[in-house]
């Protein structure tokens, strides 16, 4: 048999194991509403191709390709427990069993490693929580299509309705086609109906009803049987408390911003401080795509090596609120053709790390440049450290908060020595580190952080979303501290 063959036969041995894997998730995923993941990518209604991918990824990141002969013991294993809601990463179980020396069979190893979702110990599972979309434009449509496919299980968030200016003939055809199809982030994996008459879209059995209204204090949610519902504004109409507590009408019981708040309102980065979110806080913000990025790598740079100082250098795709072509606009550049140009502006990112990050004692900087891309963007954060450390050092560094830590959901790590911004569409990270860009001398570090601003984004604001509202279960093995 030649080396051809060989090779073949083996990737037609990991399908078939990978097509066996598929049932197995699934059925974890609806009746224990246990989420499965590797290294942080969720293997939920993934094909099986989609699954192989995702092995062979994590030798990016751990320097070693993952195979599904190894993962699969393990996801055998956890059909066998009894396993409340939670979040379980093959990866984890995989990597730490090669590390542990005492003997343990995989049954034994995983049984000891999940220990805290099983039995007496496992959470209940939650009742639904209704969640409203206010405005349905690039974040709101993403959003709805996260909420929708977290929806499997029957629990947790449940999209009930989104909130729309009356757009006219077939306004609620035409918004459902818009979340149908999408000329960055591709086809709605699944199915979208449209009822005119009772002016609901149905996206993989979930009614959705749109309202029409010019303004919040028009909309009383409960006559829609929207009860203590999250409602997430997308429109960025209103920042401070004043504006935002007009969401709070019979229905709603917290708001949550896609847009950096201003005053009092809490800006929140889901992996920082998200766990200082006050119980009865009924306003927040999620701050913005860029606080997002660089937040994470911030505080972990912090963590080991102490920042003294920042400048974070964004080059950002451009958005709706720019011009297409050159016309008059009331803030300096934007006005000028976004698709034509790159265009100097301001970022509100750094001052917003102050907020998300208030033991941070280092002054940071920040500007912008929008350039003529849809999606995808890059933040360059040069930092002066506490300490004089090494490329190497600083590159395992963050390998491994990418891997192990508390914001491996946040922090993933490419070392693709090609990588450009297109291949980071989609990504559910808050940021990725580019290994082969990361410059480092003395106690200067430069790197180099790409974002999907828009769906990257979207996947922070709905694990706060699920945060406020409890659905956020927990993850097993438990990250290292």
């Amino acid at each position: 048999m030649t080396v051809n063959d060989d090779s073949f036969t083996n990737w037609k041995n990991r399908e078939e194991i990978a097509e066996s894997m598929i049932p197995l998730i699934g059925k974890l995923h609806r009746e224990r509403d246990v989420t499965v993941l590797l290294h942080s990518r969720s293997l939920v209604n993934k094909s099986v191709v989609s699954i192989l991918k995702t092995h062979r990824f994590a030798r990016q990141i751990a320097g070693a390709e993952l195979s599904v002969t190894e993962t699969m013991p393990f996801l055998k294993a956890l059909t066998t427990l009894d396993l409340g809601p939670s979040q379980i990463d093959l990866g984890m179980l995989a990597t730490m069993y090669k590390a542990d020396e005492r003997g343990l069979s995989v049954e034994e190893f995983t049984a000891e490693a999940v220990a805290g979702a099983t039995g007496a110990n496992k959470i209940d599972r939650r009742e639904p929580r209704d969640v409203v979309l206010y405005g349905f434009g690039r974040i709101g449509r993403l959003v709805a299509r996260l909420l929708i496919e977290k929806a499997g299980s029957g629990n947790g968030l449940r999209l009930r309705a989104i909130v729309v200016r009356g757009g006219g003939a077939q306004d609620i055809v035409k918004r459902a086609s818009l979340l149908r199809r999408d000329s960055i982030h591709g086809q709605f994996q699944g199915t979208i109906t449209v009822d005119e008459d009772s002016s609901t879209i149905v996206a993989n059995g979930n009614a959705i009803k749109v309202i029409y209204a010019d303004d919040p204090s028009s909309v009383d949610y409960t006559q829609y049987g929207i009860r203590d519902a999250i409602l997430i504004d997308n429109t960025g109409k209103w920042r401070d408390r004043e504006g935002l507590s007009k969401h709070l009408r019979p229905g709603i019981d917290k708001v949550v911003l896609t847009a950096p708040g201003k005053g009092d309102v809490p800006n929140i980065v889901h992996g920082v401080n998200h766990d200082t979110i006050k119980p009865d806080e009924q306003i927040l913000s999620c701050a913005s795509c860029t606080t997002n990025a660089i937040v994470p790598p911030l505080k972990a740079m912090d963590d080991e090596y102490g920042v003294l100082r920042g400048h974070v250098e964004t080059v950002h795709s451009f958005t709706n609120d720019q011009n297409l072509l050159d016309n008059y606009h009331k803030a300096e550049r934007r006005g000028r053709s976004a698709p034509l140009n790159m265009v100097i502006t301001e970022t509100g990112a750094a001052s917003a790390v102050a907020k998300a990050l208030p033991d941070l004692k280092a002054k940071i900087s920040g500007s912008s440049i929008r350039v003529p891309v849809p999606d995808v963007s890059i933040a360059i954060l040069n930092l002066q450290l506490a300490r004089e450390t090494t490329r190497e050092e600083v590159h395992d560094y963050l390998r491994e908060v990418s891997l192990t830590s508390p914001l491996k959901r946040q922090i993933d790590f490419t070392t693709a020595p090609d990588a450009v911004s297109s291949d980071f569409i989609g990504s559910r990270h808050a940021s990725i580190v580019d290994a082969g860009a990361l410059k480092v001398d003395g106690d200067n570090a430069i790197l180099y952080l790409w974002y999907d601003n828009e769906f990257g984004y979207s996947c922070q604001v709905v694990r706060v979303v699920q945060h406020v509202s409890g659905v956020e279960y927990p993850t097993y093995p438990a990250t290292a501290v």
